[in-house]
């Protein structure tokens, strides 16, 4: 991402996609009634992980699921462009990404799409 955010759960909800210790993961996802009742300033209810993160490594699907606290525990290190989130057994390294997006019209942007 071009600008740093200020914590892990805005760099987040910006992200199309994610590295985690080295592999792409576009299959993520914020648990939003926890993330709600966040930004309300309640605690969250029940023990779902607010981050849920799924991709392939050769054969295998990994899977990691963070807590809130886990989240809002994690650091931001510059020199690698990461941020350093702890798990049950080691921290993990994610980086955030905004993904590019495109489309197949070959006309510009401002032309209209009706022919004459």
């Amino acid at each position: 991402m071009s600008t740093t955010a200020h914590d892990l759960i805005t760099a987040l909800s910006q992200a199309d996609m994610l590295e985690i210790d080295d592999l792409h993961a576009w299959q993520f996802s914020l648990n939003a009634e926890q993330l709600a009742q966040h930004q309300a300033g309640s605690p969250p209810a029940g023990d779902a992980p607010l981050l849920s993160i799924e991709c392939m490594d050769g054969r295998a699907l990994r899977k990691w699921h963070f807590s809130l606290s886990q989240v809002m525990a994690a650091r931001f290190d510059g020199e690698a462009d990461a941020w350093v989130i702890d798990g049950t057994s080691s921290p993990h390294r994610i980086k955030c990404f905004a993904a590019t997006s495109g489309d197949n019209n070959d006309q510009p942007d401002d032309a209209s799409n009706d022919a004459d």
